[in-house]
C-alpha cells in the first residue's frame, strides 16, 4: 500500500497514519513489506489458563504471556486493538496510544450511550519517532501491539527496548492482523475474531466478546440471506482517500484477504481492480481509471482520515476534472467514504453496515450518514452492542 505525495521526500513516522497507513523507505512498504523482526520469540494458538490467580494468554508472536491479575491499565497501537479494548470495556483505563489520530471516532456515536475521546489520552508516536520516556509516563500493565510491526514504523527501536518495557512495566500482547500475507513476518496470523477472544482472555471479558461475537454473527446471517446474486453486484473500485486529486493521480488498492478488508469480503465485494493489480497497490491517472471505469468508487480511509467537508471537496474536485466527469461513479452520483483498514470489532460491525447500504441499498436500506439510521433500518442491533461496552448485560 503506498499513498505518498512525493516519492522523492521520506515521509514522517506521522505520515504513516495520515496517509493511511503508508510509509516508503529503502524501497520497501512498511505494512506490507518490510524487515523480517523474527527474532521475537513465536507463539501459537492457545487459551487464558487460570492458576490460582494468575492466568496466561498466549498469542504469536510473544507466545504464552502470564498474568498474576487483570491489568488495570493499557495501552495500544492504534484502531485495531484499541477498538478490542473499547469493546471490551476498558475505556477509562486507557493511558496512552501509539496514534490518537485518525480514528473514525464518529463510529462510536451510532452506539446510544457511548461516548469515545481522546482529548486526554497522550499519544506516543511525534517527528521525531516513538518515545519511550512516554511509555514510562503511560505507565500500562500490558500493551496491545505487535512488537515487530512497531519497530518498522520506528526502525531506531529494536528487540532490546521492547524486553525493557516488558521488564520495567508490562507484557506486551499483539499480533499485526491488517493485512494478512505481508512478507515482513512467518508467524500465525489471526482473525478479526480470533485476535478479540484473546484480548477478552486477557481482560477477563468473555461475557462481552462472546455478545458482540453473536451480533457479528448475526450481522453475517443477514447480509447472506439478503445479498444480491453475484452478476447482479456493483463492481467497486478502491481508492485511498489520500490520493492526489489536483494532480489526478490515484492509490488504487485490490481487495486483500486480511483483516483490513474483511467487510468488503463479507460484502461478496467485486472488486473491479483485483485482477489488474500486481502487489498490493498500483497508482493510476483518469485514463487508466477510466478503461476498468468501476460502478462504485470508494475511498478508503474516507472516515478516518477526513471530515466530511474534506471529503466533499475531494469528489468535487473529481466531479470538476474533464476526464473525471466521464467516470460512471461520478456520473451516477456513487462516489463514497469508505472505511478504515485498522479496525476491531466495533469499527468492523459500522464498516459493514455502511457499505452494505452503499453498495446494496435495494437489499439493505439507503445509507443517511453516521447515526442517522433509524433502528428499523439498523442492520446490527446499535443497542446491544453499546450494552455490551457498556457493561449492560442481562
Amino acid at each position: 500500500m503506498a499513498d505518498e505525495k512525493s516519492r522523492d521526500v521520506a515521509p514522517t513516522r506521522r505520515d504513516y497514519v495520515k496517509y493511511g497507513g503508508a510509509v516508503v523507505g529503502g524501497g520497501l512498504l512498511a505494512g506490507c513489506t518490510g524487515g523480517d523482526g523474527t527474532d521475537t520469540p513465536a507463539g501459537g494458538a492457545g487459551s487464558a489458563t487460570p492458576t490460582g490467580s494468575s492466568y496466561s494468554v498466549t498469542m504469536a508472536p510473544m507466545g504464552e504471556v502470564e498474568f498474576d491479575s487483570v491489568p488495570e491499565r493499557w495501552m495500544a497501537y492504534f484502531s485495531t486493538y484499541g477498538d478490542m479494548a473499547i469493546a471490551l470495556g476498558q475505556l477509562d483505563s486507557l493511558g496512552g496510544l501509539i496514534f490518537t489520530e485518525n480514528w473514525p471516532l464518529e463510529f462510536y456515536d451510532a452506539l446510544p450511550g457511548v461516548d469515545v475521546s481522546f482529548d486526554d489520552v497522550p499519544q506516543l508516536m511525534g517527528e521525531s519517532g516513538l518515545d519511550k520516556e512516554g511509555f514510562y509516563e503511560v505507565g500500562a500493565d500490558v500493551h496491545l501491539f505487535d512488537p515487530n510491526f512497531v519497530q518498522i514504523l520506528d526502525d531506531s527501536w529494536d528487540d532490546d527496548d521492547f524486553a525493557e518495557i516488558e521488564q520495567n512495566l508490562g507484557p506486551i500482547v499483539g499480533n499485526s492482523i491488517r493485512r494478512r500475507g505481508a512478507d515482513w513476518h512467518d508467524y500465525e496470523y489471526y482473525s478479526l475474531y480470533d485476535a478479540f477472544e484473546k484480548i477478552a482472555e486477557l481482560f477477563r471479558e468473555r461475557e462481552r466478546y462472546e455478545e458482540i461475537a453473536a451480533v457479528h454473527d448475526e450481522l453475517l446471517s443477514t447480509i447472506e440471506a439478503d445479498l444480491p446474486p453475484e452478476s447482479e453486484r456493483p463492481t467497486v473500485g478502491l481508492l485511498s482517500v489520500n490520493s492526489d486529486f489536483e494532480g489526478g493521480s490515484f492509490y488504487a488498492y485490490p481487495v486483500h484477504g486480511g483483516n483490513g478488508h474483511k467487510q468488503y469480503r463479507d460484502l461478496g465485494m467485486r472488486g473491479a481492480f483485483d485482477d489488474a493489480i500486481e502487489g498490493s497497490y498500483a497508482q493510476w491517472d483518469y485514463e487508466r481509471l477510466l478503461e476498468i471505469d468501476p460502478d462504485v468508487l470508494l475511498f478508503q480511509y474516507g472516515f478516518s482520515h477526513v471530515s466530511d467537508e474534506e471529503f466533499e471537496a475531494r469528489m468535487d474536485r473529481m466531479r470538476e476534472d474533464s476526464l473525471g466527469q466521464e467516470l460512471s461513479a461520478v456520473q451516477n452520483d456513487r462516489l463514497y467514504r469508505g472505511g478504515t483498514s485498522y479496525q476491531g470489532p466495533v469499527i468492523n460491525l459500522v464498516q459493514t453496515e455502511i457499505a452494505a447500504k452503499q453498495f446494496y441499498p435495494e437489499q439493505f436500506g439507503e445509507w443517511h450518514g453516521v447515526g442517522e439510521t433509524p433502528e428499523s433500518e439498523q442492520l446490527f442491533d446499535h443497542q446491544r452492542v453499546a450494552d455490551a461496552i457498556t457493561g449492560d448485560l442481562e
